[in-house]
């Protein structure tokens, strides 16, 4: 397997996900990375009190477009009011990059690492900012300043391995994948970041492998689900892929996407191009 970089990573990663969000993206829930601390619950609780650092990703996974602004909104009001409160921050920052504000979701970040310099959960929230903001060499610092050897922390090997695989360095990305679930067996958000880890780098089968097992568990969300159709449909097994991505999505959007996936994959080479630019770039 040619070693991919970093840029044709990203097309492919835009590929993928494209593939089987574009044509339903205005009907569907925005979507927050798995390995984003501070995961919001629904808006309603934000009355009584701020969403927890780290609500079920089923929750996030399900919040619709609406649900989403009124959260944003109301973080956003109760940060202002006090923009050192841990929860608060991460809870916003969350919010922004559901919302695709990946920048001002680092500067919330920012601020909220000036008042909690050694919180882990705030290093790793701050690391996975910089992330989805582009930066990731100091995302890649930042979370693992955040980890301690004696003390490890499963969603810091996992962010970190995310961050390696979008930097093009699976093998390394794997282990820690691998080192999160021996301290959290069976976790869906760590299995789930192994099968992204194949899919990209187009081992079909252990993609589906690892998205299957993610799936079956009790927090597999509608995000994991429509990947492993994506890496069923890349097969070729389009009606199967159909009927897995119709378990979150209606059954014309289901449609709608496998035929999306159909089309993509009839234009001439489409991967081996990708694999090209890879090597060229």
């Amino acid at each position: 397997m040619p070693n991919i970089s970093p840029k044709a990573a990203s097309k492919k990663a835009l590929l993928l996900f494209g593939a089987m969000t574009v044509l339903v993206v205005s009907g569907c829930a925005n979507k927050v990375s798995h390995e984003t601390t501070g995961s919001i619950a629904r808006p309603a609780g934000l009355e009584a009190q701020p969403a927890p650092a780290r609500a079920p990703a089923s929750t996030v996974a399900q919040m619709s477009s609406g649900e989403l602004r009124t959260a944003v909104d109301a973080y956003g009001q109760r940060y202002e009011t006090d923009p050192k409160n841990k929860q608060i921050g991460l809870g916003y920052s969350a919010a922004l990059q559901m919302a695709g504000r990946n920048e001002q979701s680092l500067a919330v970040m920012q601020q909220v690492a000036i008042s909690h310099p050694k919180d882990r959960d705030v290093l790793s929230a701050y690391g996975k900012a910089l992330a989805a903001a582009g930066d990731l060499p100091k995302a890649l610092e930042t979370i693992r300043r955040a980890q301690t050897p004696d003390y490890p922390d499963w969603r810091l090997y996992s962010a970190e391995g995310a961050i390696l695989d979008q930097l093009g360095r699976p093998d390394e990305a794997r282990a820690l994948f691998q080192k999160a679930l021996v301290l959290k067996p069976n976790e869906a958000t760590v299995l789930s970041n192994l099968g992204l880890s194949y899919l990209l780098a187009d081992d079909l089968p252990q993609a589906e492998h690892y998205l299957t097992a993610a799936l079956r568990q009790p927090d597999g969300d509608a995000r994991i689900r429509q990947n492993l159709a994506l890496a069923i449909g890349l097969q070729g097994r389009f009606e199967e892929a159909e009927k897995v991505a119709a378990g979150t999505l209606s059954p014309d959007e289901a449609k709608a996407n496998v035929a999306f996936l159909r089309e993509m994959l009839s234009q001439t080479n489409t991967w081996s191009k990708l694999k090209q630019e890879g090597q060229e770039g």
